[in-house]
């Protein structure tokens, strides 16, 4: 066949493939690591504060952006600061960025990890089966950023924190009201290596072995969290927590014993040591 023969009948031609797209990936939990395609992007660190506060902050000004990364400098200074940072990122081309009149944010063709936990949470509030989220937990185990001191990072991190154990804990009471104890339990013990002290999680731990009928695990696990809680903070559980094994820690009644009706005994003549029955008692030493 000629290549006149392999042509369309239109005439048009066929336009070239075009390749992929790149993903690119922005992962913020365990460290800053920016992937292209799965492969390691190499950013200074003077960028990668760039990079990590336009990505917590979508749509933030440039003059709130300067002061958040230059606290301690003068406004004017701060801004020709971010301008500099701002062309060298463009120039490098390694996260691209949208500007959009005066404020800035990531190309929608970055994706960050982060948003992945807060769309799942988004879900579960507005009714979602929070069972289903459980994936997305256990890969965003650790926290944001660490190693990072910045003012903008912390309550960041701790928000997003608090967003997990919430999450966590919701997901295994709705395994524990489906009688999934498993699950209960890994996900109770995945809050619980997040925060130990929290009792919450705790809570659900002993709620998950007294519905499975483990009274012995579920006084282990109390014993083990009032432990660690007289020994870091000289705190006790509190009366929830207590009230859980209200009826395991309470005495066994005995159960009531009816005996038959006995005749009476006949009255019998007393015998040659009766009178030794009755000896006063040996008296103590003085």
């Amino acid at each position: 066949m000629t290549s006149k023969e392999s042509e369309p009948h239109d005439g048009a031609r066929r336009a070239p493939a075009q390749p992929p797209a790149q993903t690119i990936q922005l992962l913020l939990l365990d460290g800053f690591n920016l992937l292209h395609d799965n492969v390691p992007i190499v950013v200074p660190r003077g960028l990668q504060r760039i990079i990590a506060l336009i990505g917590l902050r979508p749509g933030a000004t440039r003059a709130h952006l300067a002061g958040l990364l230059w606290p301690d400098t003068a406004e004017e200074r701060a801004m020709s600061s971010l301008r500099t940072a701002l062309w060298r990122l463009r120039q490098e081309g390694s996260c691209p960025v949208l500007t959009a009149g005066d404020t800035v944010r990531l190309d929608p063709v970055v994706m960050l990890d982060i948003d992945d936990l807060v769309r799942a949470a988004e879900r579960v509030r507005d009714g979602a089966d929070p069972r289903r989220a459980a994936k997305i937990l256990t890969t965003g185990r650790h926290d944001l950023l660490p190693g990072w001191y910045d003012e903008w990072v912390l309550p960041e991190r701790e928000r997003l924190r608090q967003l997990r154990l919430h999450m966590l804990e919701e997901i295994a009471r709705s395994h524990l009201r489906a009688g999934q104890h498993g699950e209960a339990l890994q996900a109770a013990l995945e809050a619980v290596r997040a925060e130990p002290l929290r009792e919450t999680p705790h809570r659900l731990i002993v709620e998950t072995h007294l519905a499975e009928g483990n009274a012995y695990e579920a006084l282990q696990a109390f014993y083990v969290y009032r432990d660690l809680l007289l020994r870091e903070l000289q705190l006790e559980p509190s009366e929830a927590m207590c009230g859980l094994l209200s009826d395991v820690l309470a005495p066994i009644p005995r159960p009531t014993i009816t005996h038959s009706p006995r005749p009476k005994p006949q009255p019998s003549r007393p015998g040659p040591y009766a009178e030794r029955s009755a000896l006063p008692a040996i008296p103590g030493p003085r």
